[in-house]
């Protein structure tokens, strides 16, 4: 029948038993590497949030665009040629929608193009563009 023995005990400089363990280098390097990858998985979780949220700022922006749009369709609007700048918030993110109208060789159609932009920053983050027409 076999035993488990303890731990090899080593004997220290005055002659008394020692058992072997982490020193305090070992230790500190440890927790470093431990720290290192801690703060590189904060930053890959900060930097998937910020993506996320621009996510959402970009779908939100071009459901603004197209809501414009099929708003022009459902009522049959015919818009005048220029430029027109409106809030167009959804969500709880501010945006800021600008609508350019352009004439187009034939006159029964008109040319829609509209921008959404982030109204904090002015980043520009949907573009649509569409057509408007007088026929039925």
């Amino acid at each position: 029948m076999q035993t488990r023995r303890a731990a090899p005990l080593l004997i220290g400089a005055v002659g008394r038993a020692v058992r072997r363990g982490f020193t305090l280098v070992e230790v500190l390097v440890a927790l470093t590497i431990v720290s290192v990858a801690l703060m590189a998985a904060l930053r890959a979780v900060g930097a998937l949030a910020q993506g996320s949220a621009e996510l959402r700022a970009r779908t939100l922006a071009q459901w603004s665009a197209e809501n414009r749009l099929s708003q022009m369709r459902v009522q049959s609007e015919f818009p005048n040629v220029g430029r027109n700048r409106y809030d167009c918030s959804q969500g709880g993110v501010e945006l800021a929608c600008q609508q350019d109208v352009f004439a187009t060789p034939n006159a029964a159609f008109r040319r829609v193009e509209l921008s959404v932009f982030d109204a904090r920053d002015g980043r520009r983050l949907a573009r649509l563009v569409g057509f408007a027409t007088t026929l039925p």
